[in-house]
């Protein structure tokens, strides 16, 4: 009987990369510098001249990167943030960390993000920023977020989209302010927790980098109440090693995605929708199915590990009720939540894995 195929194994990313990977957690253990340091520096320098922006911020997670991100542009309590319902919840979180309201607007039916005809109806005075997500490593329709917003800052949610891009842009590069995960699943993750802001905004860089290390410029002095959210020197010389790898891995993931979207013929399953000019970096392959619960439940018997992003919309999280949000209110949102089902895509995912996932 063949092994299972996971849903993902980092094991076999760390053996493939394993002296690199060593030599610099010697490197930091040999410096004694832990926090703040040239390995940061580093790492932060080089995460922005990938993207194309001025500026990095290393912080201790994803969810801090989004709300510092959004303090950093003004958002505070009372204010009312707007993204979508088919996010993960610390999208949300980061929103509610800060005193300020979610608001949902649906998704597009086909590609599963934010659909900007949608913005209008729900931006009141209040509101103090959007936030789109790029999620599954597919890239928001950022011109016409943009149009919409006017002068509301948006801050895009790029947690699962590292290096992909929007007609040759990368994405984090269209607001005021785009917030990353190294969580160690991501395309480009830690091996523990991390999370980055970029920007090109000298303002909104120089704030970032106060609030992540308790509003202090000079040590012990604090120019404002800021936060103990950094990311540290481990996690950032291992950044660096795996940035090296990361387009060679995107492309790895963009191939086994082809071969899933081309084998898997089956006239019900509907495969992700790739929007035109968008390149697709695939953090996962979330395919639609009928009776989704079932399916699963097979491909399980058959060895094959499966996962569901997500199951249950934000706006219908116990967590939210207090929006007032009801069954119905976002049916895109609420029809791909009943029906996804996210397959085995990592870069070292073998070939005959693949093969046995297509063909169960």
């Amino acid at each position: 009987m063949s092994a299972p195929i996971p849903f993902l194994d980092l094991k076999r990313e760390v053996a493939a990369i394993r002296p690199e990977i060593d030599a610099a957690i010697a490197r930091v253990l040999d410096s004694g510098w832990f926090i703040l340091g040239d390995e940061l520096s580093r790492f932060e320098g080089a995460f922005a001249d990938a993207l194309g922006v001025g500026h990095a911020v290393g912080v201790g997670n994803g969810t801090d990167a989004i709300a510092l991100a959004l303090e950093a542009v003004g958002v505070g309590r009372d204010d009312e943030v707007i993204t979508v319902p088919n996010t993960a919840e610390p999208t949300c979180a980061a929103i509610a960390s800060l005193g300020a309201t979610p608001l949902f607007v649906d998704i597009d039916a086909d590609t599963m993000m934010l659909d900007p005809d949608q913005l209008s109806a729900v931006i009141t005075k209040r509101c103090a920023a959007i936030v789109p997500v790029h999620l599954f490593g597919h890239p928001a329709p950022m011109a016409p977020i943009l149009a919409e917003a006017g002068a509301i800052p948006v801050v895009e949610d790029c947690a699962q989209a590292m290096g992909a891009r929007l007609a040759g842009r990368a994405a984090g590069t269209f607001g005021r302010a785009a917030c990353f995960s190294f969580y160690p699943s991501k395309n480009l993750g830690a091996y523990g927790d991390g999370g980055a802001v970029v920007t090109s905004d000298e303002s909104v860089a120089d704030r970032l980098r106060l609030l992540r290390n308790y509003g202090q410029r000079v040590r012990y002095r604090h120019e404002l109440a800021g936060h103990n959210s950094r990311l540290d020197e481990l996690q950032a010389a291992i950044l660096s090693v795996k940035l090296a790898h990361l387009d060679g891995w995107i492309e790895r993931r963009r191939a086994l995605a082809e071969r899933y979207r081309h084998g898997i013929d089956h006239p019900l399953a509907r495969h992700p929708g790739v929007a035109p000019g968008a390149h697709h970096v695939y953090h996962l392959y979330p395919l639609r199915v009928p009776e989704r619960d079932r399916v699963q439940a097979r491909l399980a018997e058959l060895g094959v590990s499966t996962l569901i992003h997500y199951p249950l919309p934000l706006h219908l999280q116990p967590a939210f009720a207090h929006l007032g949000y009801r069954p119905g209110d976002f049916p895109n949102a609420e029809a791909a939540a009943a029906s996804m089902i996210s397959l085995p895509l990592f870069p070292q995912l073998t070939d005959d894995e693949a093969a046995r996932v297509v063909a169960a």
